[in-house]
């Protein structure tokens, strides 16, 4: 880390962006998985930077002001995620849904309309599942289509529990969009 500096102008911000962009950003993405995300916290804790007025407040040790406001956008943005995460995860509807695609998909029935009907769901599934970014589309595989459990598959992979959940939701919400007149239709039959 630099050696801090103070900060008395607003005309020194963008030196101090730029001495600070890539540090900061390498912290903020140590705590927070999405690229989009890290950027948004990024632009909060210089738009929080340019809104002080330096002249009443001078920063004396912009490193630590820096890091302090990124660690309270990263509080402030699990919080958020947590309220929109976690209930939503749940949420009956999602589990339903992904409940009703694995019975189609896994039905023995041997009759003609079944079979041509799975391989219609399974071809669609792919073609969907080929869209997910790579880290969403391995964890819906592991948890619904090869049984494991998201316990298992943290120990293994050293991914965090909450990331796992979060990268599930991602894959089922874009899936169920996806596939969603197709579902309908299945339902409705």
């Amino acid at each position: 880390m630099k050696k801090s500096k103070s900060l008395k102008h607003s005309s020194e911000i963008p030196a101090i962006y730029q001495e600070y962009r890539d540090e900061l950003k390498g912290y903020i993405s140590k705590r927070i998985d999405f690229k989009e995300d890290v950027e948004d916290i990024m632009q909060n804790v210089f738009y929080n930077l340019a809104r002080i007025d330096l002249i009443e407040n001078p920063i004396e040790h912009i490193s630590s002001w820096l890091y302090s406001v990124a660690q309270n956008q990263i509080i402030d943005f699990y919080r958020k995620k947590k309220e929109e995460r976690f209930p939503a995860f749940s949420d009956k509807k999602e589990d339903e849904w992904v409940k009703n695609m694995l019975e189609i998909l896994s039905d023995p029935n041997e009759n003609p309309e079944i079979k041509y009907m799975q391989s219609l769901v399974w071809e669609e599934l792919e073609t969907a599942l080929a869209h997910l970014p790579a880290e969403q589309r391995a964890v819906f595989e592991l948890t619904e289509l090869e049984g494991f459990s998201f316990k298992e598959i943290a120990e293994s992979t050293g991914i965090s529990l909450n990331t796992l959940l979060s990268r599930k939701r991602y894959a089922i919400l874009f899936l169920r969009e996806r596939l969603q007149e197709m579902y309908r239709d299945l339902l409705n039959e």
